[in-house]
């Protein structure tokens, strides 16, 4: 059975706005679910070539929700990409656990995601050929820790906890746009990833949706000790995170 709790109703622990730090200071025990050290990436054949991120530093330590935010070009995706282990950084480091995986062999980087990272994209990306509880139930085969009645069981509890417990057996196609990024969410959180990177996760949601989602992220993130990494232009959600990180030229903008 899955070890998230039946319903997600109850609200997330409170805790105070951290404001815009660009690596919060944790307390002494905890330790980083990712560290990203010195990290560069160009885009594009030089004499055009784009510096697109510029030596960027980051700890995301777990419990805690971040929001990256800035204007359209300034590096977020191309970040969350890097930190996501989907692209690779000119230079720099990326660590889990202790383990160098900026520059890691293709099939460490690809375990590393399937077992410790979740992804909601602006796109959802389901496949239309599946029901939605096939959809959700994919990571956790391909991970192939649990029984296909746990895995069942799984996809119910997350399905519910979205609001989409009634249309577990309809197919993609078949739903709103707003749903189907729903079912995105769930599959992301599928196979309990210490790591949760979403790229606009609300921007095709309203706002009753976009809250709700939004809670669900928080609450898992602190109850589960899990690291949520959100890039969004929602600048409301941005406010709720634990952290907020505003970029600007591929750099981190640091508050006076």
């Amino acid at each position: 059975m899955s070890d998230y709790p039946s319903s997600m109703e109850g609200r997330a622990p409170s805790r105070p706005n951290a404001g815009t730090k660009t690596n919060p200071s944790p307390p002494s025990a905890q330790i980083p679910v990712l560290q990203a050290k010195g990290l560069h990436k160009r885009l594009g054949e030089p004499p055009l070539s784009v510096d697109v991120i510029r030596g960027l530093d980051l700890d995301l330590y777990p419990g805690n929700t971040y929001a990256i935010v800035g204007p359209s070009g300034c590096g977020k995706s191309t970040l969350l990409y890097l930190l996501g282990l989907l692209d690779k950084p000119d230079q720099g480091e990326i660590r889990m656990d202790g383990v160098e995986l900026a520059h890691a062999e293709d099939n460490i980087r690809t375990r590393t995601r399937n077992q410790s990272m979740g992804f909601v994209f602006q796109f959802h990306f389901l496949l239309r050929e599946f029901t939605v509880e096939q959809n959700v139930m994919l990571p956790m085969r391909k991970l192939g820790r649990l029984s296909d009645r746990e895995m069942q069981d799984r996809a119910a509890e997350l399905l519910s906890d979205l609001g989409l417990g009634d249309k577990r057996q309809r197919y993609a196609n078949q739903l709103s746009g707003g749903e189907q990024q729903r079912v995105a969410i769930a599959r992301a959180l599928a196979n309990q990833p210490r790591l949760l990177l979403a790229d606009e996760p609300t921007g095709n949601l309203d706002d009753k949706n976009s809250h709700h989602v939004f809670e669900l992220l928080q609450t898992v993130a602190h109850r589960y000790q899990q690291a949520v990494l959100i890039v969004s232009h929602n600048q409301a959600l941005a406010a709720k995170c634990d952290h907020r990180l505003p970029m600007k030229d591929g750099q981190f903008e640091i508050s006076g």
